[in-house]
């Protein structure tokens, strides 16, 4: 398990890939401003 391996998120980050482990549409519901994005606009 590790970033070689398919079947786990972190593999299919490195190797950019999506599938069950990894949806395309992010897992938890963005809201309208998010932590992340209110850092790269400042």
């Amino acid at each position: 398990m590790g970033k070689g391996d398919m079947k786990t998120k972190r593999g299919k980050i490195v190797a950019g890939s999506y599938g069950k482990t990894r949806p395309r549409k992010p897992w938890k519901s963005a809201s309208t401003s998010s932590p992340e994005a209110e850092k790269k606009t400042k």
